[in-house]
């Protein structure tokens, strides 16, 4: 059986060789064998996924204590950021009035004492003894005399040596049995003879363009650095191979597409989209015409449509696929819609029901739920030539789920499936044209490092009548005003939203939170009022049931779990009250907010709780702001950018160093070195660019697999 490490090498278990491995050292050589590992430490690092004695010189610091700039603890000021270093001389941990157990430190050096606070923490207790040198970096505030409240903090033990004086320090992403300390003591044992194994493969033309160090200069420069400034040039060096590489990949990917994407050129028959257009009962936006005019275009060109619609919730996207499905189906070809979840499916097939019915087309749908009965139904109206707007989930990409005529793929929040996924669905047909969507819109700049290998549409206008929400978070004291508001609301003839979390729909704590909340809220709050539980581990029928009487203004209160991100169009909701809101992505909380807002009347999202002093800032994002595009670059810069190219089982994440919002200049740089290489030589195989592809190959082979790169 074999492991395989993030850099593509094979790892076998056993010992021969070791003593001619060990002789012959290489990048390659796994890193059991490096002194100072052993069976146990190479068990943990293989959990970081560190295999290979490359994988180690990789593995980057997730950021750094600067011990060379300590300021005195009698100098450090309320308000104001610093570095402290000191001895606990006494600790303990102290609950409040409301229960939160805080662990308490007092600090001294040379110049004074400060007392250091750790809400919520109280484990701390374990780690942390009297006599324990400790670096401290965070802010002074004033409770009940002066006060620090550390960010970040470093234990030294109490016995440290010189490890705590003058150096920046990395702090390596550990593992259990494996601290960040033993990591940093690993990694400088080994530094000095593994630097000159080390051969650079990015050609200097594009080092020179970005003016950064060689790679073994800023391996150096990330793992042992003198100054913070030589820490991020070090960094930025591995970030600008990242973002060159994904460049690389998506342009040789679009062109690759482009030359071989021979489609289905339709017809712009102005017939059932003219139809349409006629009967909604709307006007388009500007920007919907816009998307709309693009999509056409793409389609009746001979060039297979490979595109991304992106845009903020509520901007009119389903109405765009739409026009693109009607134009497939008067051109006698089928058109499929595939959505993540049963009910966001069940949504777009009600949706599009409705707005085809003065046309006379009833979709089709298609899902796992199914009768076998249904869905052989399903199965027979799809095989067949005729004209079709399928919607579905997964299971259209199903082996037993074939189509007669697809001509149209159209996949809905698109970043939810991987790229195997959608590739199977548009492998269900002869080449058909492709539409992504997204509800979480980006700035046009990143979409074209993350969406490079498409055609970008950008839907940046919302419908005329749509009402900004007022936002406000509220603590747990609050809730009895809160519940009062919603009352008030009721009593106007409106109805509201309880939302709580639920990460997984086998997650049983969470879903007994919500039964238990809905309890609680039908036997006070809300005694007079129909109150009404939703979650995804009803079956169908009940679900539609309850949407429908909410719909209809037979439901007061719909207590849900986030089964409603997916859309119920209300336009009477006009409050949404979200509980624990610091479980919640940001841009999730701002699709749940897009829930109200759907009338003429004024609405409210209440993110209702205690949350800690970091989540309060990260909520304060969604409280200060309604555009989509500013929530989801906060959001992204909090929660990364994931792995772009699919499923995280086929490899590591795109960016494990980059980041596109604060590296924007070495993105733009990147960018112009990936035009200017393959515009020269396209597929990379020159002598100057050959270790480039041959680390090109080691790195994403997973992914020039999928695009066909190389």
């Amino acid at each position: 059986m074999r492991a395989r490490s993030r850099t593509g090498c094979s790892v076998r278990d056993g010992g021969k060789g070791v003593s001619a491995r060990l002789s012959q050292r290489t990048l390659d050589m796994q890193a059991m064998y490096l002194t100072g590992v052993g069976p146990g430490r190479a068990d943990a690092l293989r959990r970081l996924g560190v295999f290979t004695v490359r994988d180690l010189l990789m593995h980057v610091p997730h950021r750094y204590e600067d011990a060379s700039t300590i300021s005195p603890i009698k100098r450090v000021k309320i308000g104001e950021d610093a570095t402290i270093l000191g001895r606990v001389i006494s600790k303990g941990v102290f609950p409040t009035r409301r229960g939160l157990r805080v662990f308490q430190a007092v600090v001294k050096d040379e110049s004074g004492i400060i007392e250091c606070a750790w809400p919520g923490q109280p484990f701390l207790d374990r780690s942390i003894a009297v006599g324990d040198l400790m670096l401290l970096a965070g802010s002074a505030r004033f409770f009940h005399g002066r006060q620090f409240a550390p960010r970040e903090t470093i234990n030294f033990g109490a016995d440290p040596g010189d490890e705590a004086k003058g150096r920046v320090l990395a702090v390596y992403p550990a593992t259990e049995g494996l601290s960040f300390k033993q990591l940093r003591a690993l990694i400088d044992r080994h530094l000095d003879q593994l630097l000159p194994l080390v051969n650079e493969y990015l050609p200097p033309p594009a080092l020179e363009a970005a003016k950064l160090p060689p790679l073994r200069d800023a391996l150096r420069m990330m793992h042992r650095p003198a100054t913070l400034a030589e820490a991020m040039q070090g960094r930025s060096r591995l970030a600008f191979e990242e973002l060159l590489f994904v460049n690389i990949l998506h342009r040789r990917a679009k062109t690759l597409a482009r030359a071989a994407r021979s489609g289905i050129r339709f017809v712009n028959r102005r017939d059932l989209t003219s139809k349409l257009k006629a009967k909604l009962p709307f006007d388009l936006t500007a920007a919907q015409v816009k998307v709309t005019r693009e999509i056409v275009r793409d389609m009746t060109s001979d060039e297979r449509m490979h595109r991304l619609l992106q845009g903020d919730v509520g901007s009119g996207k389903t109405v765009v696929a739409l026009f693109a499905a009607l134009l497939a189906m008067e051109n006698g070809f089928q058109a499929a819609v595939m959505a993540p979840t049963e009910l966001l499916a069940e949504q777009h097939a009600r949706t599009f029901a409705a707005l085809l019915q003065p046309l006379g087309i009833t979709p089709v749908f298609v899902s796992g739920s199914m009768s076998t009965r249904a869905r052989a139904t399903a199965n027979k109206h799809l095989a067949s030539q005729e004209p079709l707007l399928v919607v579905g989930t997964h299971a259209l990409v199903q082996e037993g789920t074939s189509f007669g005529r697809l001509g149209l793929v159209i996949v809905d929040e698109q970043h939810r499936f991987g790229v195997e996924q959608r590739l199977a669905l548009g492998r269900k047909g002869e080449r058909p044209d492709v539409l992504l969507m997204s509800a979480t819109p980006i700035p046009r700049s990143l979409a074209l490092t993350v969406y490079g290998d498409l055609d970008v549409s950008i839907l940046d206008e919302l419908p005329p009548g749509r009402q900004p929400v007022t936002t406000v978070r509220r603590p747990a004291k609050a809730r009895e005003k809160v519940h009062a508001f919603v009352n008030q609301q009721i009593d106007k003839g409106r109805q509201a939203y309880f939302v709580f979390p639920l990460i997984d729909e086998s997650d049983k704590v969470a879903l007994k939170a919500a039964t238990q909340a809905c309890d609680e809220l039908r036997a006070g709050a809300f005694a007079n009022r129909k109150v009404e539980l939703l979650h995804g581990r009803m079956d169908t029928d009940a679900r539609d049931d309850i949407m429908r009487r909410f719909r209809d203004g037979e439901v007061d209160v719909l207590v849900s779990t986030t089964v409603i991100e997916v859309g119920i169009d209300v336009p009477n909701a006009t409050v949404m009250v979200v509980e624990h809101p610091e479980r919640f992505g940001l841009s999730q909380l701002h699709q749940l907010r897009g829930r109200v807002g759907r009338g003429s009347e004024e609405s409210f999202c209440i993110l209702l709780g205690d949350v800690s002093p970091e989540s309060e800032d990260r909520l304060r994002v969604v409280v200060e702001s309604q555009d989509g595009f500013k929530v989801a670059e906060a959001d992204l810069r909090l929660r990364g950018m994931g792995d772009l190219f699919g499923q995280k089982q086929h490899g590591e994440p795109t960016f494990r160093v980059a980041d596109p919002f604060r590296d924007i200049a070495l993105n733009e740089i990147a960018r112009e070195q990936a035009d200017r290489m393959l515009t020269a030589d396209p597929e990379l195989r020159s002598k100057e660019n050959a270790p480039l592809h041959a680390m090109l190959r080691r790195r994403y082979e997973r992914a020039l697999e999928l695009f066909r790169v190389g």
